[in-house]
Order: C-alpha cells, then structure tokens, then sequence
C-alpha cells in the first residue's frame, strides 16, 4: 500500500513551482561543476517539458537534494528595489529576494539592510547605498563574495571577502557625507545554530 501511496504521488502533475525548484537545482548543480554547460540545456528542456512529478525526478536524477544555503539565486519577483529612510529608518531583512540592482538612502536617519537570509535574481547584487548626515548598516552572509567602495564619510568594508569559485557576489558602492555605511558579515552557521536553538525553545 505505501508503494502504490508513493507511485501516485510522483504521478501527479507537476506545479510551476516545482518546475521553478527543479531548474533552481540544476542551474546550482552548474555553478558548482557537478554538471557542463550542454547538460544544463539538456536538463532544463526536460524540466520545462516535464508533465509530472516524476519526470521532474529524472531531470534532477543524481544530484543533490539543495540544503538551507545552496540555492541562493532563485527565478522570483524582487521583495524590494529601494529602501528609503529620511528623518526615520528602514529595515530589510529575512528571506526576501533582491533585485540585481537595490538602492538605499539614509538621510538624517539609519537603515539596516540585512542580506544575510536573503535570496537573490542575479548572479551579480549591485547594492548602492547613500548616507547623508545618517547611517546605513549592510549585514552579509559569508557564503558569497562581497566587494566595496565608497566616497566620502566612512564606508566600511568589514564584510568584504571572496567566497567560493561560483558563487553569488554582491557588489556595495555609495556615498556617506557626514554619514557611515558599514558593512558587517554574518557567520552562516551561527545563523543556523540561533534558528534550530529558536525552534527548540
């Protein structure tokens, strides 16, 4: 009975999302060399032509199930283009998904822009953020490559690193004019242990 139960599921028909998942896993799969550039078109045209559960299995045959961190740009609509704090702040953080290109503006005011949770639609994040007699503080994971630069002010580059070969940068440039833009990096794993100890409380 629970053969027949697991035959009927992987029969079913297949939902956009779990198209979108499956390419999001074989795109992963290439930038990490798992697998060439001629087996990915291979692999997407099944997965798009994919009418059932199952078939989307066989495109995604001998690769890895995607953990918390490994699909991190995803085919989705941007959460946020801008984020805009004048006489006040703003925050962007949690899973939310950044557009190629995100604007910040503090201007007699802070923001927290908080990438670390984040997912992103393009290889390359170009964040430019401006602080005017403000403060903007830029939270990076670890598990990309960040580069930096700024004018003026005090532009922090505490967060910039490079990270393994593939995978997503984000690239921060701005202006801090009696202002600071900071950039701090977060620990993944730390991240993780504070979610899974959250849960268990």
């Amino acid at each position: 009975m629970t053969e027949h139960f697991g035959h009927s599921e992987r029969e079913l028909l297949a939902s956009d999302d779990e198209r979108d998942r499956a390419a999001a896993r074989v795109r992963e799969a290439l930038v990490t060399g798992r697998i060439e550039m001629a087996e990915l078109d291979q692999r997407l045209a099944e997965i798009y032509h994919a009418k059932t559960r199952a078939q989307l299995e066989l495109a995604g045959r001998d690769l890895p199930e995607p953990g918390h961190r490994d699909i991190l740009v995803v085919d989705h609509r941007p959460t946020s283009r801008l984020a805009l704090g004048i006489f006040g702040g703003f925050k962007r953080q949690g899973e939310w998904v950044v557009p190629p290109r995100f604007t910040a503006w503090s201007i007699f005011g802070g923001g927290r822009l908080d990438l670390s949770e984040a997912r992103f639609t393009s290889q390359e994040t170009r964040v430019f953020s401006v602080a005017l007699w403000g403060g903007t503080k830029i939270v990076v994971p670890d598990d990309v490559d960040v580069r930096g630069f700024g004018l003026f002010g005090l532009f922090g580059k505490r967060g910039a690193r490079r990270a393994r070969p593939g995978a997503p940068r984000i690239v921060i440039s701005g202006l801090a004019m009696w202002g600071a833009v900071v950039t701090k990096s977060r620990p993944m794993g730390t991240l993780c242990h504070s979610k899974e100890r959250g849960a268990a409380d």
